[in-house]
């Protein structure tokens, strides 16, 4: 007959050696599961969405508003920092014009600052400040349209010809309701 302590064991032995079917060892048998950082070539001449996570300053801090509990002891808050002349993986074109459009979002010592406290998640919340990062440098990378005289002279005729359409509809209809008003009589 079996004790408790042996049946207990054996419960334990076979909790520990349980795998569900859908664990990562069993859905991709043949890969080595270690997470690793993917070596990019440096390209010199453009961005390619890629962002050295050791070459920026990542802290974490308790997010503001709602959320309750979670709120005042997880800390969800991320920001996101990097100096922006120290930055090997960008090109001295894109750090200028880093520079002259995100005038706001750079502290004193030339750090570029990137804040998300979006969702109640560490890592979500740190994808936003990347993708913040990200969509700054595209943005700056795409080059400023430039018009030409005729496409300008042109639009401004446009521009001016609705002006006129809109002022002569206000006086049409203001005429229109000074015709329902009865007319003043003067003595």
């Amino acid at each position: 007959m079996m004790g408790t302590k042996q049946i207990i064991l054996g419960f334990g032995r076979r909790f520990v050696s349980y795998k569900s079917a859908i664990a990562l060892d069993k859905l991709y048998p043949t890969s080595s599961l270690k997470l690793t950082t993917p070596k990019f070539a440096n390209s010199a001449d453009n961005f390619t969405g890629y962002i050295p996570m050791n070459e920026l300053d990542v802290t974490y801090s308790k997010s503001s508003g709602p959320g309750g509990q979670n709120v005042n002891k997880v800390n969800t808050k991320v920001d996101v920092r990097f100096h922006l002349d120290s930055a090997t993986w960008l090109t001295d074109e894109v750090k200028q014009n880093l520079k002259a459009k995100l005038k706001t979002r750079m502290n004193n010592d030339g750090f570029l600052i990137f804040r998300s406290d979006l969702t109640r998640s560490q890592q979500l919340n740190l994808a936003d400040c990347l993708a913040k990062l990200r969509e700054c440098i595209y943005s700056v990378m795409i080059p400023s349209h430039t018009v030409d005289e005729e496409t300008a002279e042109h639009l401004r005729r446009r521009y001016e010809k609705a002006m006129r359409e809109r002022l002569f509809k206000k006086r049409h209809r203001s005429q229109i309701k000074a015709d329902r008003r009865d007319p003043v009589v003067s003595e």
